[in-house]
């Protein structure tokens, strides 16, 4: 349940048009990869940030905003993500590893801009919505690190410190 009242602030519409992109983003890659090597995590973890997509999309709607037109599955209309998805989804194609530790980057990201977001915002249902997709970004971090874990490999934070990291681990 979301309340839609009051006026929200133009860093606040920013950043939702920012993050239904980069939830779109995120699900692109995983699917990609997924596609590349039929590993579970990956179609489950699109499936969760369809709902993180669909979840932002509900906040653009609810608080009467236009909705940017959707543009092809891997077409961006921010350059950042048509560049960011080119090269990840190269450096995930080099093998099973590297798109686990791509889908590890894509989370540190998105956790760092909801974060950074969260804290910019006045909205409560913003800042709600932003707190649920979090939690789930620091689930999806700790699934792909485990997996890694598994296969005896090892994760090394790069757009998080390694205190926030380990915090979100432990």
């Amino acid at each position: 349940t979301c309340n839609f009242t009051g006026t929200l602030t133009e860093a606040e519409v920013s950043s939702l048009m920012e993050m239904r992109e980069e939830e779109k983003f995120a699900r692109e890659v995983y699917l990609a990869m997924n596609v590349l090597y039929n590993y579970r995590i990956f179609a489950n973890i699109a499936k969760s940030e369809n709902a993180h997509t669909s979840a932002v999309l509900y906040l653009i709607n609810g608080f009467g905003l236009t909705d940017p037109p959707p543009a092809g599955a891997t077409e961006f209309s921010n350059p950042l993500f048509t560049d960011l998805y080119a090269q990840l989804t190269a450096k995930g194609s080099e093998s099973l590893v590297e798109a686990l530790k791509v889908g590890a980057f894509i989370e540190e990201y998105d956790i760092a801009d909801l974060q950074r977001h969260i804290a910019e915002t006045e909205n409560a249902t913003v800042a709600k919505v932003y707190g649920n997709l979090l939690r789930g970004s620091k689930f999806h971090l700790k699934a792909f690190t485990s997996v890694l874990k598994i296969m005896g490999e090892s994760y090394s934070p790069t757009v998080l410190t390694d205190e926030e990291y380990q915090q979100i681990l432990d």
